[in-house]
């Protein structure tokens, strides 16, 4: 099972000088990420327990377009082990215009993480319960 969004980083996105985006904002997206797959899962937003690992691999900024993608990798009774891939798409070109922007020919990985999430037996309501 595997979910995904997409959205725009905004300059409220932005943490730090020359429009940096925080990796805590990526971090967000990934549990964003892992409850829709908790909710297809298991009828239940559950609760994310903890990451594995986290690997900051690039700078995202804003006006980036970042697509997270995430799946269901391993499961027990209440838990769900998730892997995470965050990647830009698409980047602003403010040397051209500022409203310029170019689609990546390949994406860039900015950001890949193992977290375990957990939906308590009694909240579950998927077909495998």
């Amino acid at each position: 099972m595997e979910a995904m969004i997409r959205l725009r980083m905004s300059a409220h996105d932005a943490h730090y000088g020359g429009g940096l985006v925080d990796g805590a904002r990526i971090l967000m997206l990934f549990g964003d990420v892992a409850t829709e797959l908790l909710i297809r899962r298991d009828g239940d937003e559950g609760l994310f327990r903890a990451y594995e690992n986290i690997e900051f691999l690039a700078p995202v900024y804003a006006g980036d377009y970042i697509e997270v993608v995430g799946r269901i990798v391993s499961e027990g009774k209440t838990s769900r082990i998730m892997e995470f891939e965050a990647r830009k798409v698409i980047v602003p070109r403010s040397d051209i215009s500022a409203s310029s922007c170019d689609v990546l020919p390949e994406p860039i990985v900015v950001c890949r993480a193992v977290g375990t999430c957990v939906t308590p037996l009694e909240k579950q309501r998927g077909e495998k319960r």
